[in-house]
């Protein structure tokens, strides 16, 4: 969520105080999710669970195409062993219980730097109190509803994928009573029990999400689960819904006061102050006038760490850093909290933040498991589009950045920046829901790869994440881990920026790609494939029974001819004779990393040397510095970096 430390190195311009996000406890950025395996409880039948459906269905009377509509929305039918996702939901309809699920301490994202990420302002590390949870919100606590209506203990509504749907029918069926609608067996008579369902206190939010599952009612959906089962649901193209229910619901109206959202998500304005305070300082943005001075050319995912409501009290906080956007994880309601035309303090980056857009996806990690929601991804995808198209963003992963693709602008920010996401968001099903899928784009031999591994398939062992050097269950990922050579007993590769041994635990970037970043195709070894990798040569397992990657085409640099290598950067500043007298010039200062001769890289973007001069509150004196210099984005590590333009030779891919 958070970023980067101070660089000594900088030449300050007038130095002012920041307040900055540090970690509130030591817990790892993204905890991984249980296995797929099933557990006690679970079925052992590959059509047992739609047999609950149909059971759970015929027992409270709810059409068994709601109720499997509604359940997909939730997991997409997946039960996770009896685990909570990180808002304390359970099963395949996702009831909440976060009482028993949810520790009591907020954590924050793995990383210890300064969001703003800028050196022409010292960065201030303050102990933050994050606001305690007093009263859990109705959403938060569906399954003991849940309990009392079926009569079943709470623990068998945790652990059994048949209670946990029985649970979801009761409680549809206690919602068509309560808006005084009848039983029916059209699913167009149960908008109003379905948008009740999603535990939105708000018109727009439960709107939303009744629409998506009337979405999937119409498209129909089938998918085998992750344990096994093949569930289906059948298209009903023509259904119509009596969408007037939701008018006597009960439901307030959110405060959109001119956010920047597109129709299709519920979107509410809290906005995070832009206030002076203590001795000359201010929070908690910066004033901008994007895309007019400057173009937005990032989106950046992150995970909160925290609760919903902690995090929105946060983000009021004038001492405290911010982000655009937060998603909420049980029903997909977007807060806008900076507008897009200023800049917010997030990536750690201050040039990825002047030229980014940050949005947080609520996390709140109790448990080994860590899963989201379909409708928080969803909401989520639908922002993304809406804002790549608004602001000429291509959806790609060179332009769509987790956190924990964010380079560190210097070397010693390096070891700070965070890590979010993590290796459980699924990269793979977002870009489906972009409309943009990874595929391949080439033929076999192609000189490129895109990583595109089987999420659920793919299962690198992680440790860390409870304990130091403790196994982490294993789970489904996004990510691929790299070696030293074809051998899985290789020494894991090594980023010397971070200065320390590779290991497997979960926050280590160090030897991981991630889905939808390129590569260039290094060598080959039989079901090996290498890449060329932060300056090295990097194996990773590739076999064609299981693909973990696959062909692609695009472009890339090489080092120009007669250079033995060139230096890589953390941020595409301008040169020195490019600032006015009144801007303090800011060092292009390389990271410890080099693009050897004959190695090449893949070019996301060009990317002209340009600087914010933001440090005061009032606005007269802030200007966007323009160089004459180039920089081409390249996929170097785990993270993006930046190379000049003068110093390497444009290619198009091989094969």
């Amino acid at each position: 969520m958070r970023g980067s430390a101070t660089d000594p190195t900088s030449t300050p311009g007038h130095r002012h105080l920041r307040r900055a996000a540090v970690p509130l406890a030591s817990a790892a950025l993204l905890l991984p999710l249980l296995g797929a395996a099933p557990a006690p409880g679970a079925p052992d039948s590959t059509d047992q669970l739609q047999q609950a459906f149909a059971a759970a269905a015929a027992d409270y009377h709810v059409p068994q195409n709601v109720l499997l509509a509604v359940s997909y929305l939730q997991s997409r039918w997946d039960w996770h062993a009896g685990a909570p996702s990180v808002t304390g939901g359970y099963g395949p309809m996702h009831l909440t219980d976060a009482r028993t699920a949810l520790a009591t301490t907020e954590h924050l994202a793995e990383g210890t730097g300064d969001a703003r990420g800028d050196t022409a302002r010292a960065a201030l590390h303050p102990d933050i109190r994050v606001p305690a949870v007093s009263t859990l919100p109705p959403r938060l606590k569906t399954l003991p509803k849940a309990a009392e209506l079926t009569g079943l203990p709470a623990e068998r509504l945790r652990t059994d994928p048949a209670a946990n749907v029985a649970g979801g029918a009761a409680l549809l069926a206690a919602a068509q009573r309560e808006l005084g609608e009848p039983l029916s067996a059209d699913p167009a008579d149960w908008y109003g029990a379905v948008a009740r369902f999603s535990g939105a206190d708000d018109t727009a939010t439960a709107a939303a999400y009744a629409n998506d599952v009337y979405d999937v009612l119409r498209t129909g959906e089938e998918r085998t689960t992750d344990d096994g089962q093949l569930v289906a649901l059948a298209a009903q193209p023509g259904l119509i819904a009596d969408t007037a229910q939701l008018a006597r619901a009960g439901l307030r109206t959110l405060p959109t006061d001119g956010v920047e959202c597109p129709r299709s998500v519920s979107c509410e304005a809290v906005w995070a102050p832009y206030a002076q305070f203590g001795n000359d300082d201010y929070g908690n943005h910066d004033l901008g006038d994007r895309p007019v001075s400057q173009r937005i050319r990032y989106i950046v995912i992150h995970d909160t760490e925290g609760a919903w409501d902690g995090v929105l009290n946060l983000i009021q906080d004038p001492t405290y850093v911010s982000w655009n956007y937060t998603v909420r994880s049980t029903d997909g309601l977007i807060a806008q909290h900076v507008k897009a035309k200023d800049v917010a303090w997030h990536a750690g980056n201050w040039d990825i933040n002047a030229r980014s857009v940050g949005i947080e996806h609520e996390g709140f990690l109790a448990d080994p498991d860590a899963w989201y929601t379909e409708a928080m991804y969803r909401s989520s995808a639908r922002l993304v589009k809406y804002l790549a198209g608004k602001y000429g963003i291509p959806l790609d992963r060179q332009h769509i950045l987790g956190h924990d693709n964010v380079p560190g602008p210097t070397a010693s920010t390096i070891p700070g920046m965070h890590t979010d996401p993590g290796p459980y968001w699924d990269w793979r099903h977002y870009f489906q829901l972009l409309g943009h899928p990874f595929r391949s784009t080439a033929g076999r031999t192609a000189g490129l790869v895109t990583i595109l591994p089987d999420y659920a398939a793919n299962r690198p062992a992680y440790t860390g994440c409870t304990t130091g050097g403790a196994a982490c269950p294993a789970h489904g990922s996004s990510e691929v881990r790299l070696y030293t050579d074809h051998d899985v007993n290789a020494p894991l590769v090594t980023d010397i920026g971070l200065k320390k041994d590779p290991t497997t635990d979960v926050n280590d970037l160090s030897s991981r790609v991630a889905t939808g970043q390129q590569y260039v195709v290094a060598d080959r070894w039989g079901d090996w494939t290498a890449i060329w990798y932060l300056g090295q040569k990097a194996w990773f397992q590739n076999p064609r029974k299981a693909p973990t990657a696959v062909p692609a085409r695009g472009l890339v640099v090489t080092p120009r001819d007669g250079l033995a290598s060139v230096p890589v950067y953390g941020r595409a500043y301008p040169e020195k004779e490019a600032y006015p007298a009144d801007v303090p010039a800011q060092p292009v200062v390389p990271l410890p990393y080099t693009v050897p001769a004959g190695q090449e890289y893949v070019v996301g973007d060009a990317v002209p040397g340009e600087y914010d001069y933001s440090v005061t509150f009032t606005t007269d004196s802030h200007r966007v510095v323009v160089g004459k210099d180039l920089y081409y984005e390249i996929q170097y590590g785990h993270r993006v970096a930046f190379v000049r333009a003068a110093d390497v030779t444009l290619e198009g891919s091989a094969g």
